[in-house]
């Protein structure tokens, strides 16, 4: 396939490579590699600009799962970047206000922010760059300005009368002098800027390195910003998805009891490939499910653009999402089957569900012979029946939502998160998945510029099942970055933004790839697919069964067939599926590496860089 054409080259080099979902984000990072910084110096410092260039998608409040490879210590490690719920979340609190969900939007839903610690703990285990020389960068973007992409604009302006009327300090960040800033134009966050170098200067008095470092952390998780976000929320009242107006449940002591932990993640064999992913707490089993199941369907056998192939894929997501909403919680807290889940005699049994037609019913299995439990799926009817849904749902929103009956009828509207993948010449390896604090979803928080996560909005208050909301647990995120090892050695890193298809596109992605040897770019640029079925994640979790979502440049034999076996078709635009990127690492010559990078086009934001 080397002479298909692609959106742009696959980057090939041998000292450094980055793909990110934004282009300044990327060339920051490759710019630390090339003053010395080594991976982790890299992806520090791009997560932090991603912070500020894609603030509708993620941000400090927010949320950074990280897989990464060390070279030093020859292992793939996890890093876990999301906060739990706060000690007064309670479910018995929110049916106490008539509620049957958690709220999609305000200050109801906020859990413990993790991106800002993580991202600083990887930094002081695993970098050599002082915080303010990794922080740099996303301070000056920050103070002087950098183009407001267009996808931005169109948040602020699906909120702009809910910031003028309800929530006045995302109003003075977000609409200067009461307007909505122009598409394009450079844009400043000074606020966020003053945060930023608060936090730095302060931590400048600490006596090495490491110190500052925790010095930092402390500033946020104890002092200033945590006492400003304890502040708002305690006093606080502003109106949310209930159509009244509702104080916070986060704590400056819920900030100050958690840091982010290092664990060991949930690896699946394909063949001479093993793929990581962080627990299930995350979405990433899903990935790893689907790849068990898939192992013993001969994709192989069936063009990356054949009905066999997509249905094959689909039909094995819809098995493990069904599965996800029935099992995973974190591990802490819940008994999750990870083990049986992730057998090959589960697989295989799995696998043989899949046949020639659609499946079109919610089937989860009984890993271990133990009984599935799935939370009333009618409860998001019942809550959009009641909602204030003028401002959006729980994931970021780019307009007004259509009448009740039109938004059950098709999801119209779609979130997204950032990525960003490095390696550098020593080989380390750094995928991150960070979003939450997004703009249009909470209010920001007065004096620090930022708004914080709303993932609390994912967990059940249904206390049977293992999703369920408890104080302390961490909520069950769709955040999930891949690691790829190769005959038992560190290959790709990779991931994407995109809720609940996050562990769809990458499947077919990683597949195409290793079953098909299409380049990283070849990948990424193949006609995608995802599937709907059963609730969504993002408040409402709106219910779809059987939904396929394929994008126009599919050939129309295989949509012909697909309809043909029972799939609901829904044709989407030709660039509309997947944020993808991912970088990869092999022998080189006389004991290098051969590096390579790969990022989406859709959207016009994503790139990679590498020499």
């Amino acid at each position: 396939m080397s002479d298909t054409f692609t959106t742009r080259p696959e980057i090939q080099g041998t000292f450094g490579v980055v793909s990110s979902t934004h282009w300044i984000a990327s060339q920051v990072a490759m710019s630390v590699l090339e003053r010395g910084g080594n991976a982790f110096d890299a992806a520090v410092a791009g997560g932090f600009v991603l912070q500020v260039v894609e603030p509708h998608l993620n941000g400090p409040g927010g949320e950074a799962p990280i897989l990464f490879w060390s070279e030093a210590e020859q292992r793939v490690r996890a890093l876990c970047g999301q906060g739990p719920a706060p000690a007064l979340a309670q479910a018995g609190f929110f049916r106490g206000m008539g509620l049957e969900q958690v709220p999609g939007i305000g200050l109801l839903p906020a859990c413990v922010p993790g991106a800002f610690c993580a991202w600083l703990t990887l930094l002081r285990d695993y970098g050599t760059w002082e915080l303010a020389d990794v922080m740099a960068p996303a301070i000056a973007y920050a103070e002087q300005g950098f183009p407001l992409v267009p996808r931005v604009v169109a948040a602020i302006t699906a909120v702009a009368e809910l910031f003028r009327q309800e929530w006045p300090s995302s109003a003075q960040v977000w609409l200067p002098e009461g307007k909505v800033p122009q598409a394009n134009a450079l844009f400043r966050l000074p606020v966020l800027a003053r945060t930023y170098r608060r936090i730095v200067e302060d931590a400048q008095a600490a006596g090495t390195r490491q110190a500052r470092i925790e010095a930092a952390m402390q500033s946020w998780s104890e002092g200033f910003v945590a006492e400003a976000v304890d502040a708002f929320y305690r006093q606080a009242r502003l109106r949310d998805t209930t159509g009244e107006r509702s104080g916070g449940l986060l704590r400056r002591e819920d900030m100050a009891a958690w840091r982010p932990g290092y664990e060991d993640p949930v690896t699946q064999d394909y063949g001479r490939y093993t793929v990581a992913k962080c627990g299930p707490w995350s979405q990433g089993p899903v990935f790893l499910q689907q790849l068990g199941m898939l192992r013993h369907l001969g994709l192989g056998d069936h063009a990356p653009d054949s009905f066999g192939f997509v249905h094959r894929i689909a039909e094995a997501a819809k098995l493990a999402l069904a599965d996800r909403l029935a099992w995973y919680g974190d591990p802490i807290h819940e008994d999750v089957p990870l083990a049986a889940l992730l057998s090959d005699d589960y697989a295989r049994a799995r696998a043989a569900r899949i046949g020639a037609q659609a499946l079109h019913e919610l089937l989860p299995g009984e890993p271990a012979g133990r009984a599935a439990r799935l939370p009333d799926l009618q409860v998001p009817a019942r809550t959009l029946a009641q909602a204030d849904t003028r401002y959006g749902v729980g994931e970021p929103t780019f307009a007004q939502l259509p009448p009740v009956g039109q938004w059950l009828a098709k999801e119209v509207f779609v979130g997204d998160t950032c990525h960003i993948d490095v390696i550098d010449a020593q080989g380390n390896m750094v995928a991150a998945t960070p979003s939450g604090g997004w703009l249009s979803s909470s209010p920001a928080v007065p004096g620090l510029g930022f708004s914080l996560t709303t993932r609390l909005q994912m967990s059940w208050l249904d206390e049977r099942v293992p999703g369920r909301l408890l104080p302390g647990k961490r909520p069950a995120t769709t955040l999930s970055p891949g690691l790829a090892l190769r005959d038992g050695r560190p290959y790709m890193v990779f991931g994407t933004p995109g809720g609940d298809q996050q562990d769809q596109w990458t499947v077919a992605f990683f597949l195409r790839h290793v079953e098909h040897g299409m380049n990283l770019q070849q990948a990424i640029d193949a006609p995608a697919w995802h599937v709907d079925h059963g609730p969504s994640s993002f408040w409402p979790r709106t219910v779809a069964y059987n939904r396929l979502t394929v994008e126009s440049r599919m050939p129309q034999a295989t949509l012909e067939a697909l309809r043909a076996a029972g799939h609901e078709v829904v044709v989407g635009g030709p660039w509309s599926e997947g944020r993808i990127s991912a970088c990869t690492r092999e022998p080189g010559l006389n004991g290098g590496l051969r590096l390579r990078a790969a990022a989406n086009a859709r959207g016009m934001q994503g790139y990679a860089v590498g020499r």
